[in-house]
């Protein structure tokens, strides 16, 4: 008699472990579902921002609106450009962060392009009045390279705006995001290099979670037919 309580408690523990784990791997795979959802939704607004035609660019942006194609146009303040340290498929070297004081009456970051450190003196510098179009970015203040900002010794690691517009006085308003540009043709920096990927393993993920909630419910099954067969005499 007690025998059998004991299994009958045995088979209690593991059923009850069995449906906290089927449960639990279940609801990982329904959260990664929509997680895919959101994922696809995501790029699929990026997308559409990327392709359309651009708007003139706002003295404010937030993560609704990276990536978004604007237009600015005003003069360049070459004198206060700012190199920051960049790795591209172009190979090492610095992104010419430039202020823009706009027509609309504030200044703007513009990531002109990529020069490789042989150009960062000599890369084109345009005159007067000029106009702009890229994607918006928003300002990176955590530092890159795995090395914080610098201003004191002008060393730069990522595109924080706030630390920039600070370190070069820029004059207010300073809008809180950057602009990487277009490409110009045959010149230098060489703009349009922004890569715009999101990775997106949700869908392996949710295969995963749910494979393993089928894999301990076949399991389980397995255990309780074999814990109710009589041994053979």
């Amino acid at each position: 008699m007690e025998s059998r309580r004991g299994a009958q408690g045995g088979l209690a523990g593991l059923t009850l472990i069995a449906a906290l784990l089927i449960g639990g791997f279940a609801s990982l795979g329904v959260w990664q579902v929509h997680r895919l959802s959101w994922k696809r939704d995501l790029i699929a607004r990026v997308d559409a921002r990327i392709h359309a035609a651009p708007v003139p660019a706002p003295r404010s942006a937030n993560a609704s609106d990276e990536y978004r194609r604007v237009a600015a146009s005003g003069r360049f303040r070459h004198d206060e450009a700012t190199l920051v340290q960049a790795s591209t498929a172009l190979g090492a070297g610095y992104w010419v962060m430039t202020p823009l004081v706009t027509d609309a009456g504030f200044t703007l970051l513009v990531n002109r392009g990529f020069v490789s450190p042989e150009a960062r003196r000599s890369y084109a510098r345009p005159m007067g009045q000029v106009h702009i179009t890229g994607l918006v970015r928003l300002s990176e203040p955590v530092g890159g390279f795995l090395r914080a900002n610098d201003p004191a010794a002008n060393r730069w690691y990522s595109r924080d705006v706030a630390a920039i517009a600070t370190a070069r006085h820029l004059p207010e308003p300073v809008a809180p995001y950057f602009i990487d540009a277009n490409a110009m043709q045959d010149a230098l920096p060489i703009g349009g290099l922004t890569i715009v990927t999101f990775p997106n393993s949700h869908l392996v993920y949710a295969v995963t979670w749910f494979a393993l909630a089928a894999m301990t419910l076949a399991a389980y099954i397995y255990a309780m037919f074999s814990a109710r067969t009589p041994p053979n005499p």
